[in-house]
């Protein structure tokens, strides 16, 4: 329970640092790149989530 709670938390960090750095510097290749790093993070979270 605790693993889950502090990958959450993890993941809220990440995505916030993302958005601040996406709003600062607004680009579009900027947001490609960052678009394929969420949704690697987001793969890996699921699936560490489902083997658990």
């Amino acid at each position: 329970m605790l693993n889950r709670i502090m990958t959450i938390v993890a993941l809220v960090f990440f995505l916030s640092f993302l958005w601040i750095l996406f709003s600062h510097i607004p680009r579009l290749d900027l947001a490609g790149v960052l678009g394929v790093t969420v949704a690697l993070v987001l793969w890996d979270v699921f699936t560490s989530f489902r083997d658990s």
